[in-house]
This record gives C-alpha cells, structure tokens and sequence, in this order.
C-alpha cells in the first residue's frame, strides 16, 4: 500500500475538561474518499477539528504528506493543502457568492479556477451576485464546497455535506464529490447519511465513543450490514 497522505494515531482531544477522543487511529490514502461514520456524539465532527488545529488541546500523531502537523496552528495547516468546510457552512450573509466564493487565499497552485468551479457547480454562475442571506440550504453547501476547491488544497475535510438538504440536491452533492476523485483530490467525509456515504466512499471507518472501532471497505457493505447496523443504529 502507498504511504499515507493522512496518517492519524492515537489522538486525544478535550472541550475544556472533557475527554472527547480516545485514541482515534485511522488513514487516508492518496485519492480515497473515506467516510467516518457513527452516532451523534461520537467524536467525528471534533476529529475533523483536530485535524485542522481548531481543536486546542490535543495530543498523539496527525502526519500529512508525512509531515507532523499535531502541534501546528490551523493557518499553517491549511498552507499544507487541508480545508475544511464545516457543517455550518460558513458563509458570509453580508458577501454575495462571487465574493464569498474568492474570499480565502490560494495557499498551493492547481487549485480550481472559478470557470472550473461553475462547470461543476453553474447555479453558483447564475447566482454569481446574491447575497449570502438570498441563497437556499442547498445553495451554500455548493458554495461551501466550491471555495475551498479554489485554493489548491488537495484533502478536503466535508462534515455532514448533505444535512438537511433535499434529495435532488444530496444526488448533485454526491456527483461532485465523485467527480472530486477523478480530478485527484482526497475526501474526509463525516456523514449521517449512510447510504448517501456508500454511493461514493472507497472506505468507512466506525467512530464510537472517541474511537475508530471498526473499518469496512464500500464493497463488504453487504455483509457486515448486521454490525454496521449495531454501531449506527440505522
């Protein structure tokens, strides 16, 4: 197997005085979208910010590229080539979706251009001068995801992309995410929706109670459906 492009081991991380992860250990490989799945509560969310530095008190191993980068401040990570799109998306309400979308820095060349970015996303084109507060759910998770894609980033850290969005728009969301892999980037994928997560994860990792506790690649879904179900519950 390739060497990692994100190496996770044994990493702890706290709110305060709470102890919220417990060893997570897990990698990704270049180009893999991978999923982490679990119960609310179980420390995914909290592991994407672990890995972006936005998780202050953490300790074990975070390498990328090979690189250690547990100790570095979120800046400095990002410069790596990771972003991150949070669940709450983020989007400035007082910017309209061009400027939204070129607001952060190119950090590393071969990101997107924004002529690649409205081929993958065009309702961003049409909706090129709305404000941030004229925009629909499903509107700002594209534009969510299309301004990290400008910066040249090759992990992309997406946390519950399709939450209540409509079914329509989940369908696009996993097109592109799709599309995403083909291009050559790779995706961390944290998701409630486990069958949306199966249309386009190569693996999914279990998360419980801080933990990775299980690892089931796409194509054993079948057959470890009975255990998946006693972890999530679904």
């Amino acid at each position: 197997m390739a060497e990692a492009l994100l190496e996770v081991r044994d990493l702890h991380g706290h709110y305060g005085e709470s102890h919220v992860l417990h060893g997570m250990t897990f990698d990704i490989q270049p180009g893999e979208v991978v999923t982490l799945l679990g119960r609310n509560g179980a420390g995914k969310t909290t592991t994407m910010r672990a890995i972006m530095g936005l998780l202050r008190k953490r300790t074990g191993s975070i390498k990328y590229q090979g690189k250690e980068t547990v100790s570095l401040a979120p800046n400095h990570i990002a410069r790596l080539g990771i972003a991150y799109c949070p669940e709450e998306r983020g989007i400035f309400s007082s910017l309209n979706v061009r400027e939204n979308l070129l607001l952060p820095p190119v950090v590393l060349p071969g990101g997107l251009s924004v002529d690649e970015v409205h081929e993958l996303f065009p309702r961003l084109e049409e909706r090129r001068n709305s404000q941030g507060t004229k925009l629909s759910g499903g509107e700002q998770q594209m534009l969510a995801i299309a301004r990290i894609l400008r910066t040249g980033a090759k992990l992309l850290l997406l946390d519950e992309p399709t939450e209540g969005l409509a079914p329509v728009i989940v369908q696009h969301i996993g097109e592109i995410i799709k599309t995403l892999k083909k291009k050559g980037f790779t995706v961390l994928l944290v998701e409630q929706n486990f069958h949306f997560a199966s249309t386009v994860a190569d693996r999914h990792y279990v998360v419980e109670h801080g933990r990775v506790v299980d690892m089931v690649p796409n194509d054993k879904i079948a057959e470890n459906a009975a255990r998946l179900e006693t972890f999530l519950g679904v």
